[in-house]
């Protein structure tokens, strides 16, 4: 298969082409040429669109598909189409299957179902059996099985001696614990964020400090074994401080936050929309803007989606019954770029989803250079373009992005020698 992409503007700054416009020649999944102009050869696909910029493909940190177990909310293939049709090539699933992704056998499952696809999936396996928090799994053999990473996913590690073992577990080999942070009790039975809202709602809050308790308590222990810890969708402006401090210390540490938590603050569910109803929590507009300040001086590393298909029934009932999670792939670039445009050069945005997950996950880069394969994203910063239920490719449809009006979107993919075009 042979692409010719024309006028791309190039944003990748390990590449040498960094900020030109070129075109590229992509030949059976290899970058084979890139110029100020190449002349169409009769057998190339050509692709060429208004403000058409082009990064390596874009990584997801934290993504949930249902299979095994829950295919009626997101399988596999659905959820790879979804994933393509946000501009991802590389997505970290997150364990929470029935059963959880917990043995060798279950890594080899994931990666052998998703083969030869456009998009790559890195599985996360389960930090303890069952992700009940008692007994850490064979993490070692996941490992060589090609598990990314270590996460109970939505469920805080209570015991803290627990966890420190798993971290001691996990220096041996260089793996990749992902710790969400919420402290049980703390948070126990609330439904949105503690505040004005939730006061005025009569909602049973979920307050900043259940996060904040958690995550003081993992950076203590991140400092006792001298370990490597990534912390998953970070939301409060104390967290921020949190993570800053321990960085300044050098401990090993890295951070993501939703783009979703960058774009809609907890006032939006004066609606009751259940759509909105997330674990972490929707916060402040304080927290909004410490969480953006934050992502602009590297306190956190990188931007997730933090998909989370939910099936009709668990949203479309009683708010109090309705169950946490948004779908964010397809929309996940756009809530960013709209969120950050002001903030972040296009530049910094890209590297959120490009350099900055890949060194976390200890991706190899692929820069875009001649000789080196082509997994790329194409985009268009300046687009445009208002979110609606028809455009949603997911096999679930609980966003609460529907109907917003967004700046930026992914226009197609290139990876493993295969081309998608976004919708």
């Amino acid at each position: 298969m042979k692409i010719l992409i024309k006028n791309a503007t190039i944003l990748d700054s390990t590449s040498s082409h960094h900020l030109q416009t070129k075109d590229l020649l992509i030949e059976n999944g290899v970058i084979t040429k890139i110029d100020d102009s190449i002349t169409d050869t009769n057998d190339s696909e050509v692709f060429e669109s208004d403000q058409l910029h082009i990064s390596q493909g874009w990584i997801d940190l934290n993504a949930r598909f249902g299979e095994p177990g829950y295919e009626y909310k997101e399988d596999l293939a659905s959820g790879m189409r979804s994933a393509a049709q946000g501009g991802f090539t590389h997505i970290a699933l997150m364990p929470s299957t029935k059963p959880c992704i917990q043995k060798k056998s279950d890594i080899n499952f994931l990666i052998q179902k998703s083969a030869n696809n456009i998009v790559d999936i890195h599985p996360i396996g389960a930090l303890t059996e069952n992700r009940d928090g008692k007994q850490i799994t064979e993490m070692y053999d996941m490992k060589k099985s090609g598990a990314i990473g270590f996460s109970d996913d939505k469920r805080s590690i209570a015991n803290a001696n627990l966890m420190k073992i798993a971290m001691l577990y996990a220096n041996n080999f260089d793996g990749l614990i992902m710790s969400f942070s919420s402290e049980e009790k703390t948070a126990h039975k609330g439904q949105i964020n503690e505040g004005i809202t939730s006061i005025k709602l009569g909602l049973n809050g979920i307050p900043a400090l259940a996060e904040e308790l958690q995550l003081a308590r993992d950076i203590q222990l991140c400092e006792y074994t001298n370990a490597k810890i990534h912390f998953s969708t970070i939301t409060t402006s104390e967290s921020v401080k949190l993570i800053r401090e321990a960085k300044s210390k050098g401990l090993n540490i890295s951070a993501d936050t939703s783009s979703y938590h960058l774009i809609i603050d907890d006032s939006e569910l004066e609606s009751f929309n259940s759509n909105l109803k997330v674990n972490p929590p929707l916060r402040s507009l304080k927290d909004i803007k410490a969480l953006k300040m934050a992502l602009k001086d590297g306190t956190i590393d990188a931007i997730c989606s933090d998909h989370y298909p939910q099936n009709i029934e668990n949203k479309k009932c009683e708010f109090d019954l309705a169950s946490f999670g948004m779908i964010n792939l397809e929309t996940s670039f756009a809530a960013a770029n709209t969120a950050l445009k002001d903030i972040l050069s296009k530049e910094e945005l890209i590297s959120k989803f490009t350099s900055k997950p890949k060194a976390i996950l200890g991706l190899k880069n692929e820069a875009i250079e001649e000789g080196c394969l082509a997994d790329l994203t194409l985009f268009n910063p300046e687009f445009k373009w208002k979110y609606e239920q028809e455009n949603i490719v997911s096999k679930s449809k609980n966003s609460g992005l529907i109907g917003k009006k967004f700046t930026g979107k992914a226009l197609a993919v290139i990876n493993n020698g295969q081309m998608s075009i976004c919708n």
